[in-house]
């Protein structure tokens, strides 16, 4: 059982302590997952960086996926509250390389 961490006493008879990973959501297979592909600067001073939307499953897919495209672009990025966060404007490239793959694919906002 993991560590439970910062929990230190509960009035609740009912309570029960839930691991975080009992809430993961299994992973869709790839043509069922529809990715939004976004270019966004502000708030960055100005950079740009490629945004990739909507993937549902696991953290560590997801982590996969921003690695293999941090790869393919050549270029740094983060995965922040379920999102790919690619450093510069990768969205044709990515869009290209993710429709290979089999994912449904779109290119969105500015």
């Amino acid at each position: 059982m993991k560590k439970e961490e910062g929990f230190v006493f509960s009035t609740n008879p009912d309570f029960r302590y839930e691991d975080e990973t009992q809430h993961e959501t299994e992973t869709l297979p790839l043509n069922r997952q529809l990715l939004r592909i976004w270019i966004d600067s502000k708030g960055r001073k100005g950079k740009t960086v490629t945004i990739v939307k909507g993937f549902v499953g696991r953290k560590d897919d997801l982590e996969n996926l921003a690695k293999e495209l941090k790869t393919r672009c050549g270029s740094g990025g983060s995965v922040k509250n379920g999102e790919i966060l690619i450093q510069g404007n990768f969205r044709d490239r990515i869009l290209e390389y993710l429709s290979e793959r089999g994912y449904r694919v779109k290119k969105a906002g500015g």
